[in-house]
């Protein structure tokens, strides 16, 4: 099927699903993947450089895994994990049904989750670095009960749940 090379590449025929689309835009899921690799990589501190390092890339291809421009193989999946010390279906976590589709919803079902799950935050707050940078922070302060006072002070500075 993909016999024939063309510059030492394998030449892909037409009509074989590439991880983007036609304009040749990422597809959602890679981006997805890619979101929480570079979420999980910032959580932990690490550089791009060194998490490459760590599986045996470029900084240049963490960057392209980690914006959806490459899709990520099923072993390179497995390293990642490795690393990252996740488990491999946490890449697909909170995947929106738009991006998993009818696949998404049925693995929730099996899962006994049939409603969707809302998100904890109406926005993204939980993906932005300063989020990420603020809870590495918070986590670096070694004496517990320092580390209990701020998040009281924190949590005081906020509106009241109710």
């Amino acid at each position: 099927m993909l016999d024939e090379v063309k510059d030492g590449q394998p030449e892909i025929p037409v009509g074989m699903p590439t991880g983007s689309d036609k304009e040749g835009r990422a597809s959602p899921i890679d981006v997805h993947v890619g979101t929480r690799i570079r979420m999980r990589r910032t959580l932990l501190g690490m550089s791009q450089e060194r998490l490459g390092d760590s599986i045996g890339l470029t900084f240049q291809q963490v960057q392209k895994y980690e914006r959806g421009a490459n899709r990520v193989g099923a072993s390179r999946l497995f390293d990642l994990a490795r690393v990252l010390d996740v488990p491999i279906s946490y890449f697909f976590e909170d995947m929106p049904d738009s991006v998993a589709g009818p696949l998404g919803q049925a693995a929730r079902r099996a899962h006994g989750l049939a409603e969707p799950q809302e998100p904890a935050f109406g926005d993204d707050s939980l993906n932005r670095r300063e989020t990420l940078e603020l809870v590495r922070a918070y986590y670096r302060i070694s004496d517990p009960a320092v580390r209990k006072r701020v998040f009281d002070l924190i949590k005081s500075m906020g509106p009241t749940e109710g």
